[in-house]
């Protein structure tokens, strides 16, 4: 029986946010974000197991105050974090030892709370039919590609599609995909970059527009509404 395992970042500093803290740590509805995102993974039935990786600094704060307190019981570990999130997310993929090549593993922002069970359910199943897959919604606006302020192209936009997480994938492929990484000293904009730079075809499951990554003071008021909408 394959494992499926939860992978969240939750490393980063938030200097965009502007709160003289880390963003995970900012209260919703009396919660760190990072609770209302753990909250979903801890319940998702498909969910075996979840790796949280953390500025080392903090692990102890969050193991109490986030883990702990909430009663998260799936966090098998928090994981010191890197210098970068490609870092972070490796750190993460080490300390899964216990996976086979053919388990599952989703890796998800720990600042996207509004994530649901159904879109981790629907990844794991690409993952485990595919090898590796992103969630994405398709672009709104039109998209222009500009040099020096100049606009060379403007793409078609049914063909853009804006990535969000999960982005899951076999562990075996991952692990290769980053121990390659790593290596040759690559730094990728995000997981799925790497796994494409091995050559495999990447999938994608349909995404959400809520599933907002929270990294400005404008999302903590978009992440309000959004929460206060569920409540009516």
């Amino acid at each position: 029986m394959k494992k499926i395992y939860a992978l969240i970042p939750a490393a980063g500093m938030g200097k965009r946010m502007g709160a003289g803290h880390n963003k995970q740590y900012l209260q919703l509805e009396g919660r760190p974000i990072l609770a209302h995102t753990l909250k979903v993974f801890q319940e998702a039935p498909c969910i075996d197991g979840i790796y949280l990786v953390s500025p080392e600094a903090e692990i102890p704060f969050c193991q109490k105050d986030v883990v702990e307190r909430y009663g998260f019981s799936k966090v098998r570990a928090v994981v010191p974090g890197g210098a970068e999130r490609q870092h972070s997310v490796y750190n993460g993929l080490c300390a899964i030892e216990e996976a086979g090549p053919d388990d599952l593993v989703l890796i998800h922002d720990g600042v996207r709370p509004f994530v649901t069970g159904a879109i981790l359910e629907a990844a794991a199943q690409a993952a485990d039919r595919f090898g590796g897959c992103v969630v994405a919604v398709p672009v709104k606006d039109t998209v222009k590609v500009a040099r020096d302020g100049i606009v060379t192209a403007t793409p078609p936009r049914e063909e853009l599609w804006l990535a969000q997480t999960p982005q899951a994938f076999r562990y075996g492929m991952i692990r290769a995909a980053h121990d390659a990484a790593a290596a040759q000293g690559f730094l990728g904009t995000d997981d799925a970059s790497l796994f494409e730079r091995q050559g495999w075809p990447l999938h994608l499951v349909a995404g959400d527009y809520r599933n907002i990554k929270i990294t400005t003071p404008e999302d903590m008021i978009l992440a309000q509404a959004f929460l206060d909408h569920a409540q009516h």
